[in-house]
C-alpha cells in the first residue's frame, strides 16, 4: 500500500486538508513533516468547522495522527489546540509525537519579533511564532528537542547555551531585557508528564506500518513556493514543504512514495511578503478575496488574491513530480464573464512560458493571459464532472494541460462532501 504526500502547489493556503479528507478512514497514519504553528488547515465536518494550526488534519478521522521530526512544535499551542477539540468531542489520544521534534521557546518568539520589526521595509512577512528562529538554533545544534524534555538537567543546560548569544544581541542591539533560562526551561519542563505519552520513535513506527501495507499521508504545512531552498527566497519559510522533505521530514525513505498530490487553487493566493506575479490589486482582487474568504487560518491576515499561474503550478509539479493535482475552490469563479489564466511571462520584452530561475527575473515578470469563457452556474452541487457546465469542464482541462499533471479531484465547496473525484487519490 503507498505512502502518500500531499504538496501545496502555490504559496500555502490551497486547502490540502481537504484533499487528505478525502482519502477518510483508508488512512492509517496522517504525517505532518514540516514547518509548525505559521499554517492551518481547516476543514468543514458535519457541518462544523475545525481551524488546525499544528495538528496533522487526521486527527478528525480514524487515522493515527504524527508529528514527525521536521516539525516544530510550539507545547502551548499544541494542548491548547488539543484541549479545543477535546471539548469538542474529538478524540485525541491517538496522536504521536517525535523524540526528534524541536521545540519552540518564549526566546525563539522573542527573536522572530524583534528582528523582523528592525529589517523594517526589508522584512520578510514571517507569523512571528519563533518559526524561522527555531529551524535556525536547530541547523546551528542549539535545537531544544522533544526528548531533552525527559532530562531536566540536559535541558537547562542546553537552554542556558542557547540564550548566552542571544541575550547580548536582546539587549545590546535590540534594547530589549534578557530573557531567564531558569523560566524558559520551567515553561518547557511543565509539559513534560503530559507530553510523554505522546512521544514515540516515529521513524520506527512509519517503517513499520508501510511494512504492514498500512496507507501512510504525509502532509506538508506552507507549499513548494515556501520552500527554503525551491521557493521565492527569501520570502520563504524555514523548512522544506517539498515532498522530498516528507523523507528528512519523518524518518522514511524515497522509494516508500508512490504518490504525490498537488494541491493548487482555482486562482493564486499569497501570505506575507514576496514576488506575486498575477496579483490583483483591483476591485476584481477584493472580489476574489470576499467570495473566497481569503485571510489567514493562522493569522487572519488578508490573502493576496490574483489569478491562475500555471508556471508556478507546472514548476512545482515538475520538482515534486506530481502524479495528480487537486484543484480546489472552483466554485469562486462561477459568476465570471471571462477568467485570465496566466500561461506565460513578459520578462525585460522577452517571452517565457517556465518560471523564471532568477529572483531577480520573476520580480520584473509581467504575467501574459489567455482568456477563458466563464460560468454562471452554482457548481457546489456537482459531484461528477459531467455534471459540471461545458465551460467549467474546459477551464479544468486547460489547467491541466498547463499544469504538468492531470486533475483527479475538484472542490466546489467548503464542505467535506462538496468533492469531484475524476480519479482516485489512493
Amino acid at each position: 500500500m503507498p505512502g502518500i504526500v500531499v504538496v501545496g502547489a502555490q504559496w500555502g493556503d490551497e486547502g490540502k486538508g481537504k484533499a487528505t479528507d478525502q482519502l477518510g478512514d483508508r488512512v492509517d497514519y496522517t504525517v505532518r513533516y514540516s514547518g509548525g504553528n505559521n499554517a492551518g488547515h481547516t476543514l468543514v465536518v458535519n457541518g462544523e468547522k475545525y481551524a488546525l494550526h499544528l495538528l496533522p488534519s487526521g486527527i478528525l478521522n480514524d487515522s493515527v495522527p504524527v508529528i514527525g521530526n521536521g516539525v516544530v512544535v510550539d507545547l502551548d499551542v499544541l494542548f491548547e489546540e488539543i484541549d479545543g477539540l477535546n471539548a469538542r468531542g474529538v478524540d485525541t489520544s491517538k496522536l504521536l509525537v517525535s523524540a526528534n521534534a524541536h521545540l519552540i521557546t518564549e526566546y525563539h518568539q522573542v527573536m522572530d519579533k524583534v528582528t523582523e520589526r528592525f529589517l523594517g521595509n526589508r522584512r520578510i512577512g514571517t507569523t512571528g511564532r519563533g518559526i524561522g528562529p527555531a529551524y535556525s538554533d536547530k541547523i546551528n545544534r542549539l535545537g531544544i528537542r522533544v526528548q531533552d524534555l525527559f532530562d531536566a538537567s540536559i535541558l537547562r543546560q542546553k537552554v542556558a547555551a542557547a540564550l548566552e548569544q542571544k541575550n547580548h544581541l536582546l539587549v545590546k542591539v535590540y534594547n530589549r531585557r534578557a530573557i531567564d533560562a531558569d523560566q524558559v526551561a520551567d515553561a518547557l519542563l511543565a509539559h513534560a508528564e503530559r507530553l510523554r505519552p505522546m512521544v514515540a520513535d516515529v521513524t520506527r513506527v512509519l517503517n513499520d506500518a508501510l511494512d504492514r501495507d498500512q496507507v501512510v499521508l504525509f502532509e506538508g504545512a506552507q507549499a513548494h513556493h515556501l520552500d527554503v531552498d525551491h521557493g521565492t527566497y527569501p520570502y520563504v519559510t524555514s523548512s522544506n514543504p517539498i515532498a522530498a522533505g516528507a523523507c528528512t521530514g519523518s524518518g522514511v525513505g524515497p522509494m516508500r512514495i508512490n504518490r504525490v498530490i498537488g494541491i493548487a487553487k482555482a486562482y493564486t493566493t499569497r501570505v506575507g511578503e514576496g514576488p506575486f506575479p498575477t496579483e490583483l490589486l483591483d476591485a476584481d482582487g477584493d472580489r476574489l478575496r470576499t467570495d473566497g474568504a481569503e485571510f489567514g487560518t493562522t493569522t487572519g491576515r488578508n490573502r493576496r488574491c490574483g489569478w491562475y499561474d500555471a508556471l508556478v503550478v507546472e514548476a512545482a509539479a515538475t520538482a515534486n513530480a506530481f502524479t495528480d493535482i487537486f484543484l480546489t475552490k472552483l466554485d469562486i469563479l462561477s459568476g465570471w464573464e471571462k477568467i485570465p489564466v496566466c500561461v506565460a511571462y513578459d520578462i525585460n520584452g522577452e517571452r517565457t512560458d517556465r518560471l523564471p530561475m532568477s529572483q531577480s527575473d520573476f520580480h520584473h515578470a509581467v504575467p501574459v493571459y489567455e482568456y477563458l469563457d466563464g460560468w454562471k452556474a452554482d457548481i457546489s452541487g456537482a459531484r461528477t464532472f459531467a455534471d459540471l457546465p461545458r465551460n467549467t469542464q474546459a477551464y479544468v482541462r486547460r489547467l491541466e494541460e498547463l499544469s504538468g499533471a492531470r486533475i483527479s479531484g475538484i472542490g466546489v465547496g467548503p464542505s467535506r462532501e462538496q468533492v469531484v473525484m475524476i480519479n482516485d487519490l489512493l
